[in-house]
């Protein structure tokens, strides 16, 4: 069965503050991105990726996804950065500036290294590409099928814009067609689409209308920049009630098809067919993810004993 994993709030913490590292474990987000890059001034990028290797060796009883955004691989930080968390064993690892799928794939293969190096299994460490960039967009779907590793693809917004020279607005119309090729070739490709930050953190209802916005064009989870933004994001991916009560009735008539020998059944008088099917289980996934439901739906139920 595919990874179900939720990532609804993927929350940025600078790599050289240990005030925001050691606050990880009572933050209610999904997966946590440590910051190795951005956030950290040149001068302290030594110390922060040697700061977050202790962080992650004494965070043993881990309750949530932790990533590291490591500096680009073209800089004289990337593979240090690498180097010196990897052995800490995060999850993954969140690579920025990911233009090509050459970048990744140069990843894909340093993982390994270390990997084999480190006697664990190859494949432990994930990778998220942030596509921020012009080129990145155009090469989307390259790029998500760059490494069996790759988990999701993360939209940059804010360095997508300098690429393209334009200002993010805060209705973000100017984002509509990057936003759709990042999210098409996730989609193709059978992985998530991770929503980019929304910077102004005490705007909630900006952020409440970007991230509905997202997850109509069909993301599954946002990039933050601050822990107050938390209980927006997953109150917008939070299926509603109505949503999982009907998703229960469509599950219920299918299977009453498989009973009569059929694919095709009614409900409500609409025709409940392989798609309906397809939409209400990913709709019970996410619910039970939330602790809506009880039980995940098999795959039986969506296509049938085999």
């Amino acid at each position: 069965m595919p990874d179900y994993k939720l990532r609804r709030s993927l929350l940025y913490v600078p790599g050289n503050m240990p005030s925001m590292l050691q606050n990880i474990p009572i933050f209610n987000c999904d997966s946590v991105i440590i910051d190795l890059e951005d956030a950290v001034p040149l001068s302290e990028k030594d110390a922060a990726r040697h700061l977050v290797k202790r962080f992650l060796m004494q965070y043993t009883d881990r309750n949530k996804e932790l990533l590291v955004r490591i500096n680009p691989l073209d800089t004289r930080w990337g593979y240090e950065d690498l180097k010196v968390v990897l052995p800490a064993m995060p999850d993954g690892i969140r690579l920025p500036k990911a233009d090509t799928p050459e970048i990744v794939e140069r990843l894909d293969t340093l993982l390994t290294e270390f990997e084999e190096e480190l006697e664990v299994e190859i494949g432990r460490f994930g990778i998220l590409p942030s596509l921020e960039s012009a080129l990145g967009v155009i090469n989307a779907v390259g790029i998500a099928r760059s490494s069996q590793r790759i988990f999701a693809l993360a939209f940059g917004a804010e360095d997508y814009t300098a690429s393209m020279e334009i200002e993010r607005s805060r209705g973000g119309e100017e984002l509509f067609n990057a936003r759709t090729r990042v999210l098409w070739a996730a989609k193709a490709n059978g992985i998530q689409a991770l929503d980019t930050i929304f910077a102004d953190v005490g705007d909630m209802e900006g952020l409440r209308a970007e991230t509905e916005l997202a997850k109509r064009l069909g993301y599954t989870g946002k990039c933050l920049v601050n822990p107050r933004q938390i209980e927006v994001v997953h109150e917008v991916f939070a299926p509603k009630k109505h949503e999982v009560e009907y998703a229960l009735q469509v599950i219920e008539a299918i299977q009453r098809a498989r009973q009569l020998g059929t694919g095709v059944i009614s409900l409500g008088g609409k025709m409940v067919d392989a798609p309906v099917v397809k939409r209400a289980a990913r709709v019970l996934r996410t619910a039970y993810a939330h602790g809506m439901v009880d039980t995940l739906i098999d795959e039986e139920a969506i296509h049938g004993a085999q």
